[in-house]
């Protein structure tokens, strides 16, 4: 593989309210990964904690941003020399509900943090009575062999302006942990949603879900032009892609989007 390309890795499993048990998955998958040269390796939303349908135990088992799941994250990208990024269950100020937190960990601990900005109120489904929404802030980036990596959540995904500001904070990659819920046509949009947002914003994109039968499966790593380089099916496996960054402005000048908008995003 040319030492021009970055590898990166999407692990799909599925979490449990076992939070022990979710750790030995997180890092036999990393290990996967890392022994095929992946050197940024992305899991689903709720790693660290998951039950379905919530309760009040995921207040009872979210973490700090120094508690066990992220001190086991680090020793984990210390020993394989790569970059975890995981959902992660945060406690939050007022002990009933949750932060749906992603954190980025290196061997230094913490080198980004995003909390989800769109909660998954819709489908039937009401994610904002179990979790509080992420502020508003400006992207918190972290930088991997020379790429610029963004992040955002799941639901997200529906919201084009998440993206764009990831665009605007010259992100090279989109990294995406979800868990998309299985229902009629949610894996088209899964998967068109995706290839959207790599496309309109001329960057790559990596997305990893829980598999069937909660989610989708289908965790994958999509080029600029929307090209799927690697993916999972619907097992609990790895995909790992090794991405060349020239290829983002090798698009860029044939497409130069980015250049020719007339919009900003502003807050509402």
């Amino acid at each position: 593989m040319s030492h021009d390309t970055v590898g990166i890795a999407v692990a799909q499993f599925a979490p449990s309210a076992s939070r022990e048990g979710n750790l030995v998955d997180v890092s036999d998958a990393a290990r996967t990964a890392a022994s095929r040269g992946a050197r940024v390796v992305v899991f689903p939303e709720y790693s660290s904690y998951f039950v379905d349908p919530f309760d009040s135990s995921l207040a009872e088992n979210a973490e700090d941003l120094d508690g066990p799941f992220v001190q086991a994250l680090t020793a984990l990208a210390s020993e394989l020399d790569i970059v975890v990024v995981a959902g992660l269950v945060e406690r939050a100020d007022d002990g009933r509900r949750v932060r749906n937190a992603v954190v980025a960990v290196g061997a230094d601990g913490i080198g980004a943090v995003y909390r989800k900005l769109h909660l998954y109120d819709a489908f039937g489904q009401r994610e904002s009575d179990w979790v509080e929404p992420g502020e508003i802030a400006p992207p918190q980036t972290f930088e991997v062999d020379g790429l610029r990596f963004g992040l955002m959540t799941c639901y997200d995904l529906r919201f084009p302006e998440v993206g764009r500001t990831l665009a605007d904070a010259a992100v090279d990659v989109a990294l995406v942990p979800a868990e998309w819920v299985r229902g009629p046509l949610k894996e088209h949009h899964w998967k068109t949603l995706l290839t959207a947002r790599a496309i309109e914003n001329t960057f790559f994109v990596a997305a990893a879900d829980h598999p069937p039968p909660l989610g989708v499966g289908h965790s994958m790593i999509v080029d600029p032009q929307g090209v799927t380089l690697a993916q999972v099916g619907t097992a609990t496996d790895v995909a790992v892609a090794h991405v060349d960054p020239a290829a983002i402005a090798r698009v860029r000048r044939v497409n130069p989007a980015l250049e020719l908008r007339r919009y900003r995003v502003t807050p509402r």
